[in-house]
Order: C-alpha cells, then structure tokens, then sequence
C-alpha cells in the first residue's frame, strides 16, 4: 500500500500530481487542531502549512517527517518532533526573489502613493490625482535596514541596493560577511538609520518582540516599518501607538500578532498603512517551485532517505524507521 501524506492546506497541482504518483494524498477540509490531530494519526508523513499542534507527534505515532511548505519552522513543534524521532524539513530560499519583489513593490506604491492616486483619479478626476504627485518621494539614495540577511535579506538588498541605488544596511545575529550590497550594522544602527526597516528574520525566541516601543522609538521621524517574517516579531500594540502618535511616516504589513487580521484591528483605520494578507512569498510560480521542493523531500523521508534540507539533523541516527523502502539509507 501507498503511504498516506496529509497536507494541512492544498499545493500546486503540478506538485500534487507529483506526489500522488507515489503516495496517497489526503488535503484537510480545515485547519483546526482537533481536524490535523485526527487525520495523523494514520499518516506517515505531513506537509505543513498551517500551525500543528504540539502533540502531533504522539497522535500520529507512524508519522515518518513533517515538511514545512516554506521557510520558517515556528508552525512546526521541532523540538517534540527531534524527541518523537521525527525529521522536520523545510524548503528555504525558494521564494527570496518572490518576498522581495513584494518589499520593492509596495516600498515604491508607499512612496508615490499609487494606490490612494488611482483611487482619487477615479473618484475625483485628473486635477485632483496629479496634484498629489508632490508628495511621493524617491527610493533612489534613501536608506534600507534589512534585519535578518538570509536568502530574502541577500534578494532584497540586490534589488533594492543595484536596482534603485539605495543604501543598504543589514544585521544578523550571526558573524560573518553580508551578501552585497549590503553593509553589516548593529541593530540599533540599522533602526536609527533605516528610511524604510525591513524584517525578514525568522520568529525565534530572540526575535520575539524584537521591536517594541524602544525601537519604535529610534526609527528616525517619518520612516516606515516593513514586515515580511512574522507578526510576533513586533509588538503590535507599541506599533499601533507609534502610529498614531504620527512618529512613523506608515508601514507595510503582511503579517499581524493575530491572523487573520481581526476586523475590528486599529491597524485598519490608519491610511498611512499598507497591508496584505500574508502573501508576499505568494505566486503562482513560487507556490509551483515550493510545492516541487517540499514534495521531493516528503518523498525522500518516506523512502528512507536524508533530505536536503533537514532542520533537525541530530535526530537522523534515531529517526523512525520507514516501510516503505527496502535499502533504508544507514544511520
């Protein structure tokens, strides 16, 4: 018999085809923890787009991997996998130029205005529209913070840095040369400096709450906030303040402390204020290229094989052993 893979929402058709060619496929009609509880507990292995519970690992006692459909592992608990013998593997980079292209994109629609423009064009005609072109701005020559330089960080710079001539500065935690064009700073340096702050770190326990009111604080007047990691990454309610307050020129959001957005969110009532609903790694290509990637791993861990992208490699020598192949790769 196949092997039974659950997938928490659906993938790209060309990457389910893919992956039923070798498995079952069972996609859940919800994402509720009691739904993903009771469809592991057959499954041999599952792909992750929405959060897991924490116990996953003791409801789905066959389960072979869980593969995270993306970057970040926060949806993920790793550490109860790691204990379980579980292997967690992830797809990282594959939608860099994707997230990028979102920063770039909505930088350039914060500075001219664009969306509140074609609104005005057409509600109050020509005059009214073009008169509003005075108040954008260039991207040309200002600075970008980018805090997290990994594979988003390292596209985001070469865009922003080669394509539109800013001046990029970036922090990790990690030593190290950056990737050009972009310039190591300190964390504070990078907020005090930054005309537009870009976070693309992962959620972690030393990015949560990374930003909050002291940090707010020292953005320089009129700087925008740009988050593209994860919504705990700032403290929103201190950011709602800076808002009103008038410190911050705006922001741009695609990820919120509460998903999804509450309709009753302060955050809605700012118009100096971007925001998209968690989509900026979202295209039909780069779903394609992410579905393809987590699929190729999923199949390796059922048949025995390391993935390339295995988060937890320490527990690769005790790892559940898989069925579903006869020549299991040795420990």
């Amino acid at each position: 018999m196949k092997p039974l893979v659950v997938l928490t929402l659906g993938i790209d058709a060309q990457a389910h085809a893919a992956l039923e060619r070798h498995a079952r496929v069972l996609v859940l009609p919800d994402t509720s923890l009691d739904t993903i509880r009771r469809a592991v507990a057959q499954a041999h292995a599952v792909m992750v787009r929405a959060p897991l519970p924490d116990d996953v690992f003791e409801c789905g006692p066959g389960l072979l991997g869980a593969v995270r459909h993306g970057a970040g592992v926060d949806m993920i608990p790793v550490a109860a996998a790691t204990a379980a013998g579980v292997p967690v593997a992830n797809v990282p980079g594959v939608n860099a130029s994707t997230v990028a292209e979102y920063v770039v994109g909505q930088m350039l629609q914060w500075s001219r205005r664009l969306a509140r423009v074609d609104q005005t064009l057409r509600r109050e005609g020509w005059a009214s529209a073009r008169a509003q072109a005075d108040a954008g701005r260039d991207l040309c020559g200002r600075t970008l913070g980018i805090v997290g330089a990994g594979a988003i960080g390292a596209a985001l710079a070469r865009a922003a840095g080669l394509g539109l001539g800013m001046t990029v500065l970036g922090h990790r935690r990690s030593p190290g040369e950056l990737p050009a064009p972009m310039q190591r700073a300190s964390l504070d340096e990078v907020i005090e400096q930054s005309d537009f702050l870009a976070l693309s770190c992962p959620l972690t326990v030393h990015t949560q709450g990374l930003i909050g009111a002291r940090e707010l604080a020292r953005m320089k007047a009129g700087a925008v906030l740009v988050n593209v990691s994860r919504g705990a990454v700032v403290v929103q309610a201190d950011l709602v303040d800076a808002l009103a307050r008038g410190h911050l020129g705006g922001a741009v959001l695609d990820v919120y402390e509460a998903q999804p957005l509450p309709a009753d969110s302060p955050l809605l009532g700012f118009d100096h204020v971007l925001l998209t609903p968690h989509m900026a790694g979202i295209t039909a290509d780069s779903m394609r290229r992410m579905g393809l990637l987590a699929v190729s791993q999923t199949l390796d861990l059922l048949a025995g094989r390391r993935p390339p992208h295995l988060v937890n490699p320490e527990v690769w020598p005790h790892r559940r052993r898989s069925p579903f192949t006869t020549n299991p790769e040795p420990a």
